[in-house]
């Protein structure tokens, strides 16, 4: 009998495909309770109790049934409206929105439905490390353009221009930036619109943090003038509205894109769940105020942290947006897997080195500052001890 492996008739792309590096350090810390995790990007708040009970009594009065594909239309009007109210950009809620299971779906759904053999897609970096894999698993060829912390990791058009090729098809935009906090205003987007233009691209702008910004108002890239229909844009409830577990996102854009990315979901995974669609129905109405609460108290966590960094001798520029803090490790010596995995063994704290988010990455860690002021204390006191006693604290 001929001797066989399964690992043979697994796709070669699947294959060359590394597991997440996030969820490798989510792994270590998890079930250690001496460990303070700030490597996943989750908020430490519970879901609103209004929110929560919205979906309670929906399942009292057995609302438990499949909903149209796109989503339930109460969801894509509210959707259509949170987005005009608050980012000024129109869509038409019966064709131009899609709910999915969350911001994730979207994204590949997105890929899958405009992607063909060899296009290119162009991810700024470092950025988050699910754009790279989806992309490849749609037979796209990503191109990296790094971004740099003496830019804030803005998306400078020379930067983008210098990628560019005939196969260029979709740039793929994330800001307020995972991993590393930068956001973009009008002024710097405007010459990426121009770029954009030139070369027909499709931009699909991922503004799953567009609610988290500190210092200045989001600008939403499909607000820009021309760019609504170039543009899709992605979202969802998991971060502002602490619904991580939910898994409601959605998409909004042309109308013959949306129908192609509606084909694919209806064949794959059917609807979103109808408890998160209704519970994502009580956050657009009613949970405003919860949400403007905790993006305050990030914000307050956030000037503390990122001071507390730098004050023990980890360079960090200033995020502007998301949750996350993203410092240079560049002086220890270590590449960032080693200094991450010394933190862990030393300090008991777990963080995600730069390296898994791609060109641009290494010489940095990621630090989620969405837990609480006292882990955030405690952990910046471990990692103060830890720097000191190999000499790496660079003051």
């Amino acid at each position: 009998m001929k001797t066989w492996s399964m690992n043979e008739l697994i796709s070669p792309i699947v294959q060359q495909i590394p597991p997440s590096g996030i969820r490798k350090y989510f792994s270590l810390a998890e079930g250690n309770k001496e460990i303070i995790s700030l490597g996943v990007g989750e908020p430490d708040f519970v879901t609103p109790e209004r929110v929560r009970a919205a979906c309670v009594r929906a399942l009292e009065l057995g609302k438990t049934t499949y909903t149209p594909n796109a989503g339930l239309l109460e969801l894509r009007e509210e959707i259509a409206s949170y987005l005009y109210n608050g980012f000024q950009v129109r869509y038409e809620p019966s064709n131009e929105v899609i709910v999915t299971v969350g911001g994730s779906e979207a994204i590949d759904l997105a890929l899958r439905a405009i992607i063909s053999e060899g296009d290119e897609i162009i991810v700024p970096v470092p950025s988050y490390i699910a754009y790279s894999p989806i992309a490849q698993l749609s037979g796209g060829k990503v191109i990296e353009v790094e971004t740099y912390a003496k830019d804030q990791f803005k998306l400078t058009a020379e930067a983008l221009s210098a990628q560019i090729t005939p196969r260029s098809k979709v740039l793929i935009i994330n800001y307020p930036t995972n991993p590393t906090g930068g956001i973009m205003n009008e002024e710097d987007w405007l010459p990426i619109t121009r770029i954009v233009e030139e070369h027909n691209l499709i931009v699909i702008s991922d503004e799953i943090y567009a609610e988290l910004t500190y210092d200045q108002k989001h600008v939403s890239f499909a607000a820009l003038p021309g760019m609504k229909d170039r543009t899709l844009l992605i979202s969802g409830f998991s971060k502002a509205f602490a619904m991580t577990g939910w898994r409601i996102g959605y998409a909004c854009g042309h109308p013959e894109l949306i129908a192609a990315m509606l084909k694919i979901h209806q064949y794959t995974v059917m609807c979103a769940p109808i408890m998160g669609q209704i519970a994502a129905i009580e956050s657009l109405r009613n949970g405003m105020e919860d949400m403007h609460m905790m993006i305050e108290s990030y914000g307050q966590r956030r000037r503390m942290f990122v001071r507390g960094l730098q004050e023990i001798g980890l360079p960090c520029h200033e995020p502007k947006g998301a949750f996350y803090a993203f410092p240079s490790i560049a002086h220890t010596g270590l590449s960032s897997d080693a200094f991450a995995q010394k933190l862990l063994a030393d300090a008991n704290v777990a963080t995600v080195p730069g390296h898994v988010f791609g060109l641009g990455g290494e010489g940095f860690i990621r630090c989620s500052y969405a837990t609480s002021v006292s882990k955030l204390t405690e952990a910046l006191d471990r990692m103060d001890r830890c720097l000191k006693a190999n000499g790496w604290d660079g003051r």
